[in-house]
């Protein structure tokens, strides 16, 4: 039997389009974030380097998105990292946290000016204090898809998040970027860490503001 719908195309009548209400696990993320302890280990020719670095994170809620009769509830995101006492750019990157409330599903887009894009996903509780999701290269719902260079030089094998909420109201990521280097008989784990403080409260999506 299918775990979808036979109709596919008919839209719900009820939708709530008060996002920050409806985001599960991801409510409270949401909002302008910093953190200054990020800890990075790439891969170097002379071997792994560690890099500390300086973290500002913008989640907005967007007004949710419906695929027939599917909702999504989200998040967009622009995180921008430098080096501690420099601006120029560290690292990058855009994307959505999307919800899932009927499936309990959490799903993380990534847009990487390298030339790079993925999905991961999880299932959560709508409660969690801690979650991860994982892309894996290959996969069609799932996936990594690099230019070419990357593919053949930095080929991606996996990619994981794991996402923990604090009492004081921080949030934190330990992320795992599975990569087949040329040259290395074994795959190198490129490891990214950091704790964000929140500094300003986010904005109502568009269809709240009408409502």
């Amino acid at each position: 039997m299918s775990e979808f719908p036979s109709d596919i195309y008919t839209e719900p009548s009820d939708l709530d389009g008060h996002t920050l209400a409806n985001l599960g696990p991801l409510r409270r993320m949401a909002g302008l974030w910093r953190g200054e302890k990020g800890v990075d280990v790439k891969p170097k020719a002379q071997g792994p380097k560690t890099q500390v670095y300086v973290e500002h994170y913008e989640l907005q809620p967007i007004d949710p998105q419906t695929n027939g009769p599917q909702v999504l509830y989200g998040l967009r995101y622009h995180t921008y990292i430098h080096k501690p006492g420099l601006t120029k750019m560290y690292h990058d990157q855009v994307g959505y946290w999307l919800w899932e409330p009927a499936t309990s599903t959490v799903m993380l887009t990534l847009a990487i000016p390298r030339g790079q894009i993925a999905m991961a996903s999880g299932k959560v509780a709508a409660d969690a204090d801690r979650f991860e999701l994982v892309a894996t290269h290959g996969s069609l719902v799932n996936g990594i898809v690099s230019n070419p260079f990357i593919e053949h030089a930095f080929t991606t094998l996996e990619w994981r998040i794991e996402v923990a909420f604090h009492a004081d109201g921080t949030w934190s990521y330990d992320q795992d970027t599975v990569m087949q280097i040329q040259g290395l008989s074994e795959p190198f784990h490129h490891t990214d860490r950091n704790t964000l403080t929140k500094t300003g409260e986010p904005s109502p999506n568009p269809l709240a503001v009408q409502t």
